[in-house]
């Protein structure tokens, strides 16, 4: 079975590695939120799927959260908050598009691997709070960078703000806050149920078995 599950999670890496593979020719998609979180969970991925065909010690369990937790973010703001996806104007993969994998596929099965596939009751409670410091540097990432950089896309006509409840061009500072402290309360919200699964689920991996 530790093959399997080795696979599974060799296939998310590769999924997240290659699909957001059209930001190194379009540097400015790094900007996107879903560039990012799917970025960095492919590398995640790629080290718990050796770890589970060697034995070998899988990543930290605030890792694996974190990343988790985000990549399940990705998903649920793409499904409640971004317009579809242009097919006309989308970036592709093999001829799919990123928007297919990166916001639906890669969450989906993340979420798998985390419930039958991970060891549990390893977070903290304060992993929580912690798991929210990303948020606040991608932001001031964001803005920045589209201080710094007015015209450098990624969206239409140069626009350096890949979502709208960032864009200073069309909202206030004063409405960029309350969005922020929304968003927040949203991810916190959602970090605990993660955790609250955690501690529900059994000690050992439903599917499988991991060391770390």
């Amino acid at each position: 079975m530790k093959y399997f599950v080795g696979i599974y999670r060799l296939v998310i890496a590769f999924l997240c590695l290659a699909w957001t593979s059209v930001a190194w020719t379009t540097p400015s998609y790094w900007v996107y939120f879903t560039y990012e979180t799917n970025f960095l969970l492919g590398l995640v991925m790629l080290w718990a799927g050796a770890a589970s065909l060697i034995d070998g010690k899988q990543p930290p369990a605030w890792l694996k959260g974190i990343l988790t937790l985000y990549i399940l973010i990705t998903g649920l703001v793409a499904f409640f908050v971004l317009p579809p996806a242009n097919p006309a104007t989308a970036k592709y993969v093999f001829g799919v598009m990123t928007n297919v994998i990166l916001h639906k596929a890669v969450p989906i099965m993340a979420v798998i691997d985390f419930v039958l596939f991970d060891a549990h009751r390893r977070f903290k409670w304060h992993y929580i709070f912690s798991w929210l410091l990303y948020f606040p540097f991608y932001l001031a990432f964001v803005l920045i960078r589209a201080h710094l950089w007015p015209h450098s896309g990624p969206e239409a006509h140069g626009n350096p703000y890949p979502y709208g409840f960032i864009d200073l061009t069309k909202i206030t500072w004063g409405q960029l806050g309350i969005n922020i402290v929304e968003y927040i309360i949203i991810f916190a919200v959602l970090g605990l149920v993660l955790f609250l699964i955690d501690r529900a689920l059994p000690k050992k991996p439903l599917i499988g078995a991991a060391r770390g």
